[in-house]
C-alpha cells in the first residue's frame, strides 16, 4: 500500500476558585457523568453498582420519552440532564420517505429523573446532503454523539457543521468543517471529544482534516489536513502518555497516528494492516492501543503507546484475524479485551499477544428479530456495567453477559412494542442506563 507522507512531527496566577474546573475523567465518573461516546474517556466501563441488569416494558423501566425522529448516535448525561440527537423530514425507515429540502437534525435535552423534554432545538441541513441510500439508510443522518463539558454541549452533524449550546438550548456558535460528498456515499458517524479548552472533531469525510475549536468561540485554533483521513468513522481517544504529555489517538486506513492534541501534529505513527474502513474506534489498553476494523479484510491489530517517528518496526505488537469487528469497538476491562461483533460473535483475547480466550455466538440472538439491516445483528458497541458486558442489538434486544474470560451468558432484555432499530451504544449515569432506538430513549434503572 502506497501511504501518503506524514504530517511533520511535532517539536520536542492562580485561578480564581470562581472559574469552572473541568472534571477529570475519574472526576466524571465518580460524579456519575456519562460525557461523551463511551463514557469519560472513551472507554466504555462503568463500575455502577446500581444499574439492573434485568430490564423489559414492565420492569425497571423508569421512562420513555419519544423522539421526533430515528438516529444512530448515542445518549450522553450530566448531572441531571440527558442530551441526544436525532433527525426527521427525509430518510425515514427503511424505504427512506421524505423529502431532502425538509430534513433537520435535533438536538433534545430532558430531565434524567423523569423523562420530561426540558427543550430541543431544530437545525435545518445545508444541501445537498448525501443521498439517502445504500448504507447511509444503515445509519441515517443523526449518528455523531456529542459531548460535554458540563457548561455547553456541543454536536456535530459532518456538513452541518458543528455547533455549542449552553445548558438552557441557547446556541452559542457554529462552525462550518467542510461540505465535501462522503468519499463513498456512507455519510459520517465520528463523535467529537474535547480536550483542554479545545473541541476535537475528526472531519475526514467533510474535509480530509481533524480540527480543534475554541470551546467558548468554534474559531479554529488549529487544522491538520492529510490524504489519509478518509472513510474514518470512529471516535478519537486521548490517551495520558505521561505527567507532560496526551497523545489524540487516531487510526487511518493502513496507519495508528498519535498526534499532539495541542498542535494537531503527528508525534508518531506505526504502518498496520488495518485497510479500508475504519468503523471501530481505538481503545486503551494497559499501555497499547487496540483497534478493530478494516474492509474487505477486516482484523485487530495492537500498537504499543507512545513513541516518536515511524514506529511500525519497534511498535506493532500483533495483528488478528480472530480478535475482531467490522463496525463496533471492543472494551478493555480488568486485563482482558472483550467484544460482540456485528456479526453477533461474543469474544474475549489477551491484549498483550491477541490470543483468543473465548469466542462463541451469541446466544437467543435469532429469536428476537434477525439482523436489522444486511444481515448485521449488531451496530453499537459494547460497555461493561458492574463486571457484565451489555451489546445493544439491532432489533433483538440487549444481550448481558459476564464480562470475564470464560463465556457465561447471563439474558437478553426486550422491550415489547418498539420495534424500531436500537444503533445507539447505551448510557450509564447514576444507576441508571440509558438506551436509545430509532423511536425513543429509555431510562433503566431500579
Amino acid at each position: 500500500m502506497k501511504r501518503a507522507a506524514p504530517l511533520p512531527l511535532a517539536p520536542g496566577l492562580f485561578t480564581f476558585l470562581a472559574l469552572l474546573i473541568v472534571a477529570s475523567p475519574a472526576e466524571e465518573t465518580a460524579t456519575g457523568n456519562w460525557p461523551r461516546f463511551r463514557g469519560p474517556d472513551g472507554a466504555g466501563v462503568s463500575a455502577d453498582t446500581a444499574v439492573p441488569l434485568t430490564w423489559s416494558e414492565s420492569e425497571n423501566l423508569k421512562w420513555r420519552a419519544d423522539l421526533p425522529g430515528p438516529g444512530s448516535s448515542s445518549p450522553i448525561v450530566w448531572g441531571d440532564r440527558v442530551f441526544v440527537t436525532c433527525y426527521s423530514g427525509y430518510g425515514v425507515g427503511q424505504q427512506g420517505g421524505g423529502d431532502p429540502l425538509n430534513l433537520n437534525r435535533h438536538l433534545l435535552c430532558f430531565d434524567a429523573g423523569n423523562g420530561q423534554l426540558l427543550w430541543e432545538k431544530t437545525i435545518p441541513a445545508p444541501l445537498p446532503e448525501d443521498e439517502y441510500r445504500g448504507f447511509i439508510a444503515e445509519h441515517g443522518y443523526a449518528s455523531q454523539t456529542p459531548v460535554t463539558d458540563g457548561e455547553r454541549v456541543y454536536v456535530y452533524f459532518g456538513k452541518g457543521g458543528a455547533l455549542a449550546f449552553d445548558f438552557d438550548g441557547k446556541e452559542l456558535w457554529k462552525a462550518d468543517l467542510g461540505s465535501r460528498p462522503s468519499s463513498k456515499g456512507w455519510g459520517t458517524s465520528t463523535s467529537p471529544i474535547l480536550h483542554g479548552d479545545t473541541v476535537i472533531v475528526n472531519a475526514a469525510e467533510e474535509s480530509n482534516a481533524v480540527y480543534a475549536l475554541d470551546k467558548k468561540t468554534g474559531n479554529t485554533v488549529w487544522k491538520s489536513e492529510a490524504e489519509p483521513l478518509v472513510s474514518i468513522y470512529g471516535a478519537p481517544v486521548i490517551e495520558k502518555v505521561a505527567d507532560d504529555r496526551d497523545d489524540l489517538i487516531l487510526s487511518v486506513p493502513g496507519e495508528v497516528w498519535g498526534m499532539n492534541p495541542a498542535t494537531g501534529k503527528l508525534r508518531w505513527y506505526a504502518g498496520v494492516e488495518v485497510t479500508g474502513n475504519i468503523a471501530a474506534s481505538p481503545v486503551l489498553a494497559g499501555g497499547r492501543i487496540i483497534q478493530f476494523g478494516g474492509y474487505p479484510r477486516t482484523m485487530g491489530v495492537a500498537v504499543k503507546s507512545g513513541g516518536k517517528g515511524d514506529v511500525s518496526e519497534s511498535s506493532v505488537l500483533w495483528h488478528s484475524n480472530d480478535a475482531k469487528s467490522y463496525l463496533t469497538s471492543p472494551v478493555y476491562f480488568e486485563g482482558k479485551l472483550y467484544w460482540v461483533s456485528d456479526a453477533g460473535i461474543a469474544g474475549c483475547a489477551d491484549p498483550e499477544t491477541g490470543e483468543i480466550v473465548f469466542e462463541e455466538r451469541v446466544p437467543e440472538l435469532n429469536a428476537g428479530g434477525g439482523g436489522g439491516g444486511r444481515g448485521k445483528p449488531f451496530y453499537a458497541s459494547p460497555i461493561v456495567v458492574n463486571g457484565h458486558l451489555v451489546a445493544v442489538s439491532r432489533t433483538a434486544g440487549a444481550f448481558v453477559m459476564a464480562a470475564k474470560p470464560e463465556f457465561e451468558f447471563v439474558r437478553v432484555n426486550r422491550i415489547a412494542g418498539d420495534d424500531s432499530r436500537f444503533q445507539g451504544t447505551p448510557a450509564v449515569a447514576n444507576g441508571k442506563l440509558y438506551l436509545r432506538s430509532e423511536k425513543a430513549i429509555y431510562c433503566v434503572g431500579q
